[in-house]
């Protein structure tokens, strides 16, 4: 019973410390796209155009699919060291798959790692609704910004 302890632990702290790393990642990206933003306010830009408002949300869904995409890199190098895939390619497409709840399982992971599947989606899952919020948030901003003008 104590070995079957250790075989669940192991994964799921080794993965918990990926998690830990896409957090850092995906914080600095919002406070990337929430410095920016406040840029933006600061100089006279934000709500003045439409097409400024548009790049301002372009910029912030950049921002924070890099973060995304740096993030399944992230899992794909953990993937590597655990030994369960040989080269980079194929385990950042095993990690994309898990990441964003795609997985087609077509690629399967050993027993011993198999944890680390559903770990990485509910990863994915939670950073792709950070990143749902910070986009949402930048286009109330520009919209509230954008209803001030109108209203003088």
């Amino acid at each position: 019973m104590q070995t079957h302890r250790i075989a669940i632990l192991i994964p799921l702290t080794v993965g918990a410390c990926v998690v830990l790393c896409t957090i850092f990642i995906h914080a600095l990206a919002v406070s990337a796209t929430v410095s920016f933003v406040r840029y933006e306010k600061k100089i006279g830009r934000e709500g003045a155009d439409s097409w400024i408002d548009g790049a301002i949300v372009a910029l912030a869904m950049s921002t924070v699919l890099i973060a995304h995409l740096i993030e399944i890199a992230l899992w794909a190098v953990l993937l590597i060291i655990c030994r369960e895939f040989p080269d980079f390619r194929t385990a950042y497409y095993y990690s994309a798959g898990n990441y964003t709840t795609l997985a087609s399982g077509d690629l399967i992971m050993t027993p011993s790692w198999k944890l680390l599947g559903p770990l990485e989606a509910a990863n994915g899952m939670l950073m792709f609704g950070v990143s749902t919020a910070i986009i949402f948030a930048v286009i109330q901003r520009l919209i509230q910004a954008r209803f001030v003008d109108l209203r003088r």
